[in-house]
């Protein structure tokens, strides 16, 4: 039986403060017309940008009873889309979830949450390196920024890197086990604060990079609304390159909108005041196919 409406498995902590993770994720999604299935690894009274001192419940003990029941009850997925996770332990939950629910008709998509700017999250260590390399080589699509890409090929990080080197890190993650491989926050290092997302499409040995001016700010949660809209869009038809270019075009406004008004950053992009725009079409585009 076809889903009336796409389903997507979201296997992420929830953060009760901030946007991001299931509170920037569920709303997005729903917003583009698919269902959102919360899968928690973790429930967090914050997320762990720019806060101290949160608490953190690691639901690792409950989650092969939260994916036995719905073997159970026979739910069929679209996507099955993993994060954030609260410990290493869960890579191996996930992968057993991946067997039980992968079809030949569905896509497994992994955001290996690791860190950002060449540092580690608050709860992440090398263990969770392996683990996260284990977790990538069964999925279709994963999303990584460039400190996650240099993690998972055991690289230094470094910001300035050429275009050259991008491709390069993009095929060898993609020989590790996914089709489609996406890199974000890659800095220009030819045009002054350009920030650029990388991507290649190993089926079509096909590069592609879309640009764009980097707004000084830091908002926490960008990366899960980034692979929310790159997912959603799939799901509802749209190609690769045109996928990335909503996800990059939805940032840029959810950034610039939050950017005129002063609150703590650490709260998250102002999604209430952009989730709208995600039902309109795309007009322009300024995607880029590398040679």
């Amino acid at each position: 039986m076809k889903n009336p409406v796409k389903k997507i498995a979201a296997i992420h902590d929830l953060s009760g403060y901030g946007r991001a993770s299931l509170t920037a994720i569920i709303p997005i999604l729903s917003s583009m017309g698919i269902q959102v299935c919360p899968f928690p690894t973790a429930v967090l009274s914050s997320h762990t940008g720019g806060f101290k001192d949160f608490s953190f419940v690691d639901l690792t003990d409950s989650m092969e009873d939260y994916m036995n029941h719905w073997k159970k009850v026979d739910i069929k997925f679209d996507c099955i889309y993993s994060g954030f996770l609260g410990s290493a332990r869960q890579a191996d939950i996930i992968l057993d979830f991946i067997e039980v629910f992968k079809t030949d008709s569905n896509m497994v998509v992994v955001d290996p949450v690791m860190g950002d700017n060449g540092k580690f999250y608050t709860t992440i260590d090398e263990n969770m390196v392996h683990k996260m390399r284990d977790l990538i080589r069964k999925a279709d699509i994963i999303t990584p920024n460039l400190t996650e890409a240099a993690y998972l090929l055991g690289k230094e990080y470094t910001k300035n890197i050429e275009e050259d080197q991008i491709k390069k890190m993009l095929v060898d993650l993609s020989n590790m086990g996914p089709e489609i491989v996406v890199i974000t926050s890659v800095p220009d290092p030819h045009i002054t604060d350009n920030i650029d997302v990388f991507a290649y499409d190993k089926e079509n040995n096909k590069f592609w990079k879309i640009g764009g001016k980097y707004i000084p700010s830091d908002f926490p949660g960008t990366g899960d609304t980034f692979t929310s809209v790159l997912i959603g869009s799939l799901l509802n038809g749209d190609s690769l390159p045109i996928a990335l270019d909503r996800s990059v075009k939805f940032i840029a406004l959810g950034i610039r909108e939050s950017f005129g008004f002063t609150y703590p950053a650490r709260e998250g992009i102002l999604l209430e005041k952009v989730l709208d725009k995600l039902k309109m079409p795309m007009i322009s585009s300024n995607y880029e196919l590398l040679e």
